[in-house]
């Protein structure tokens, strides 16, 4: 290990993602003490930067989800104090974050994802954007949260009940994607490797955000029993994408297979630049696969963001 430094670990802040933010911010803090670093935990609110900057960190680690800590704020204000931070940077986690910017990003290289368009919500009211099934979900959020799945039999009316409880009434604008049939694919990319692929399997439903973050709601099959050229493919893509998008540390990229299409059913659904660090997470666990403990993956996200010459 390079010499203790003092770290403080960002978390928290107040977002829809803030409860998984501090699990992942106090295994980070957990790991990095046993380490030997010396480490300030913050829990971020509006007065963060004058926080930041009496702490006089050697690194922040930033274990943020959601805005403003995973969209670029954050990462412009540590730029413009000149402090070292775990992670993506600022233009990627601006376009990370946008499914729209990732599309825009990522599509003409060749990396198939979902079609799809921006509405706004009020149009729902009057019919349908797209053939049902089809998905909505927030422009930019992230762990599944907002996402509604519309199919012909299902109990949002149609069209959509004005009333009817739905991201349409938390959101002016959303996107709406033909809804991939098939399973869940994961696969997490930590510095220039690829981890191999999960697949995920909700007890029930599908994987929303209580699948994601409930102990035992949601079954993780690693490796993937999938065929070979499809977990070849997810390696790549996922190497790909995070490449593209100018990722540093970890990244994690989600996708959807019709296994009855074969390759050509495999499908990009958004890349994370600041995957969960908690008990249930997938980066940890695909680590641990890969023989890497926690604590050396925290280790070694540390050490990236220590050599990347574009940090302060």
């Amino acid at each position: 290990m390079t010499s203790p430094l003092h770290i403080v670990v960002l978390m928290g802040g107040w977002s829809g993602e803030r409860p998984v933010s501090l699990m992942s911010g106090a295994g980070v803090a957990d790991a990095l003490e046993g380490l030997g670093h010396r480490v300030t935990r913050i829990d971020m609110d509006r007065d963060v930067a004058a926080r930041l900057a009496d702490a006089k960190p050697d690194l922040v680690f930033n274990a943020l989800h959601g805005s403003p800590g995973e969209d670029g704020t954050v990462q412009g204000m540590m730029d413009l104090m000149g402090i070292r931070y775990t992670h993506s940077r600022l233009a990627t986690s601006v376009i990370a974050v946008d499914k729209v910017l990732t599309k825009q990003a990522l599509v003409p290289h060749g990396i198939p994802m979902p079609g799809g368009r921006v509405i706004k919500s009020v149009e729902l009211f009057d019919g349908d954007p797209l053939a049902r099934p089809y998905v909505v979900k927030p422009v930019n959020e992230g762990s599944s949260l907002g996402v509604a799945i519309v199919t012909a039999d299902g109990n949002y009316g149609n069209p959509i009940g004005r009333d009817v409880a739905g991201p349409w009434q938390e959101f002016e604008e959303l996107l709406a994607e033909p809804y991939v049939r098939g399973r869940e694919l994961t696969t997490a990319v930590l510095g220039e490797r690829a981890l191999g692929v999960t697949e995920l399997r909700p007890k029930s439903g599908w994987y929303d955000f209580d699948a994601k973050y409930t102990d035992g709601m949601t079954e993780h099959v690693y490796p993937a029993r999938i065929p070979d050229d499809i977990a070849e493919a997810c390696n790549r893509l996922a190497l790909q994408a995070h490449r593209l998008l100018g990722c540093r540390g970890c990244s994690r990229s989600d996708f959807r297979w019709d296994d009855e299409r074969g390759v050509d059913g495999l499908f990009l659904l958004e890349v994370n630049t600041q995957p969960g660090m908690t008990p249930l997470s997938l980066v940890p666990e695909q680590a641990r696969h890969n023989g890497m403990s926690y604590p050396e993956l925290v280790q070694a996200i540390v050490d990236e963001a220590m050599r990347d010459s574009g940090s302060p």
